[in-house]
């Protein structure tokens, strides 16, 4: 899908809320054995339907825009961040670890190596 293109039918093609699902009024309520409410209250409950979606529409109208900007400018603010700072920082870590390596390398390689290695040869003549 590109950019400028927004579907309409398929409104979450990540499945981002699937786990929403569709809401429905028996996955909400629900009367146990020996607890009932009058009959007609029972059947007018059904408004629950009607009234979550009149709800979200209405909520989304007033809210939804200014929402999406707020999280506009918030990702963009993270884009940012990473952009400008976090990466510029990491690369400054990476080489002055890599300047570390070098330095602990030359370490190794210049007291410790000598070291193991006439330890290693005083003891390759033990045998069992």
């Amino acid at each position: 899908m590109s950019d400028d293109h927004v579907d309409l039918i398929n409104r979450d093609p990540n499945s981002l809320n699937g786990h929403f699902g569709t809401l429905l009024f028996n996955d909400v309520l629900g009367e146990p054995d020996g607890t009932h409410s009058i009959d007609c209250v029972w059947k007018l409950s059904t408004c629950f339907e009607c009234w979550k979606g009149l709800c979200y529409k209405l909520l989304t109208l007033f809210c939804g825009i200014c929402i999406a900007m707020e999280w506009g400018c918030e990702f963009a603010y993270i884009a940012f961040y990473h952009v400008w700072f976090i990466t510029p920082c990491m690369k400054v870590f990476e080489i002055n670890c890599g300047l570390c390596q070098k330095i602990y390398t030359l370490i190794i390689n210049c007291c410790i190596v000598p070291w193991t290695e006439a330890c290693g040869g005083i003891f390759v003549h033990f045998k069992r």
